[in-house]
């Protein structure tokens, strides 16, 4: 499958508000996510999801947005510094090899993982790194557009994910999506 990485300029469209009516990130996301959690948006774009994020975990907790594109980054901190959100949104810059997330494994409570697995060109890098950074127990949502990724493919992304040390709790329904709930299981 060959790789495609969204062009910057797209995340203003996939910013946009009217995105809200098909797929709310309250909506999304709300049940995973609570106040003082630490979180993690990998491919966050201009922040779409990152923001209710940072509204969800409130004062004392942490998004960490992760984007290959240095563009979106910087308009998801503008975006943070207007909604009055940036103490609680860490922003990073990654390559197409490494998430630079190496400095905090184990902490992250919950991670999303939303239309980017399909433009990552080692899927079994990026969830062994989402892997290790997370807490056991913790759960990754992954969602992939219809569009772009068929029934096959994301069946393979979520067999790579479970060589990876995730296990799949449930497939929630998320409009215009294919989408699966994973969980990291917990050390025996």
């Amino acid at each position: 499958m060959e790789r495609h990485v969204c062009p910057w300029w797209l995340g203003y469209f996939l910013a946009s508000p009217v995105r809200r009516w098909s797929q709310d990130p309250g909506k999304i996301l709300g049940s995973y996510i609570g106040e003082g959690m630490k979180v993690m948006d990998v491919g966050c774009a201009m922040g779409f999801f990152s923001l209710p994020m940072a509204r969800m975990v409130g004062p004392t907790g942490q998004v960490i947005c992760v984007d290959l594109q240095e563009k979106m980054i910087k308009s998801l901190k503008k975006r943070a510094a207007k909604a009055e959100l940036s103490d609680r949104v860490q922003t990073r810059v990654c390559s197409s090899n490494s998430l630079e997330i190496d400095d905090i494994p184990g902490e992250i409570d919950f991670a999303l993982a939303y239309a980017v697995v399909h433009e990552v060109p080692d899927s079994e890098a990026l969830f062994s790194q989402v892997h290790r950074a997370m807490k056991p127990g913790s759960k990754l949502l992954v969602g992939e557009p219809k569009g772009h990724v068929s029934t096959d493919n994301f069946n393979q992304t979520i067999a790579t994910a479970r060589r990876c040390g995730f296990e799949v709790l449930e497939h929630p329904e998320i409009k215009r999506t294919r989408a699966v709930l994973l969980n990291k299981k917990s050390l025996q």
